[in-house]
């Protein structure tokens, strides 16, 4: 998937940090030919019981050595495409606006066959299902949060700091995972040995251990709920299925900058105002008495 990724984002990044934790293939070649790319070990493991524990404590704080550097971090799995029709456009929009956080709403990609060619997944891989578990906070902007708060495999999050979101949820998570049934079912027997005992008592990565037939349910199940997200009318932000944790009630408002939250209220009580007294107004023309002949 390495250079897939690199084809998506390589137009949108400028520096990549990746941690390694202990490849056999060759990911090492593949990343050390790209020159934006700086290749760290993966720190040990702060749980030794626990992969996934353990890969939380990074993903919380790796992004911190950005602060007043870059305008936004990505903090993503390889095979998590981040997609929006014109997402550098997209992004200095969200800057401009006082965007702090982007979450994305989540699709399952799907396909029979592994794509043999290099090109853009976002466009020659488009059918996928609403997956609202990779609706995720991937972007944010560094120097505006404190912290992020995920929860196990990134699935929620509850950032604190200057937390702003867009109006409106316009970047796509294209999950380029289901690709080649018996290449998922070979990987997951893999991954499955790399299990460790608290992961498997909390049931983290469970589905390494479904047989043939509990994937294939799974794979038929997101094959009959695709939908094409090149479509020009596809409107995710009304159409996405599954709840969004950003948009809770009460969800990240509280996030917001005392400041902006008396601005807001400001705002507001100079508008009821001027609403009154145009009410006032009327109501004086309506009861004014004839001018005397």
């Amino acid at each position: 998937m390495l250079p897939f990724f690199f084809l998506h984002y390589d137009n949108l990044v400028q520096r990549y940090i990746i941690y390694d934790d202990a490849s056999t293939d060759n990911s090492q070649e593949i990343l050390r030919l790209n020159p934006k790319v700086e290749l760290r070990p993966m720190p040990p493991y702060c749980d030794p019981e626990s992969r996934i524990s353990s890969a939380l404590a990074l993903q919380e704080t790796c992004w911190k050595e950005s602060r007043g550097i870059a305008d936004w971090v990505i903090v993503t799995d390889i095979d998590e495409h981040l997609y929006h029709p014109d997402m550098n456009q997209y992004l200095a929009q969200c800057r401009a606006r006082g965007v702090t956080i982007i979450p994305a709403l989540g699709y399952q990609m799907l396909s029979e066959q592994f794509p043999e060619q290099k090109k853009l997944l976002c466009q020659s891989l488009t059918k996928g299902a609403c997956d609202s578990m990779y609706s995720k906070l991937n972007i944010f902007s560094p120097s505006e949060i404190d912290t992020v708060n995920y929860t196990p495999g990134r699935h929620k999050a509850a950032p604190t700091g200057h937390v702003v979101l867009p109006a409106r949820d316009e970047v796509l998570l294209l999950h380029y995972h289901y690709l080649g049934f018996e290449r998922v079912r070979k990987r997951y027997a893999q991954f499955l040995t790399r299990q460790r005992k608290t992961d498997i008592a909390k049931g983290f990565g469970e589905q390494y251990s479904w047989s043939s037939e509990q994937f294939r349910d799974a794979w038929n199940s997101v094959a009959n709920r695709l939908v094409d997200i090149s479509r020009p009318n596809l409107r995710p932000w009304d159409t996405h299925e599954g709840p969004r944790w950003w948009r809770e009630r009460g969800g990240l408002r509280k996030g917001l900058s005392r400041a902006k939250r008396w601005r807001t209220r400001v705002r507001a009580r100079v508008q009821k105002f001027f609403e009154r007294q145009r009410v006032l107004q009327t109501a004086q023309q309506r009861i004014r008495p004839p001018a005397p002949r």
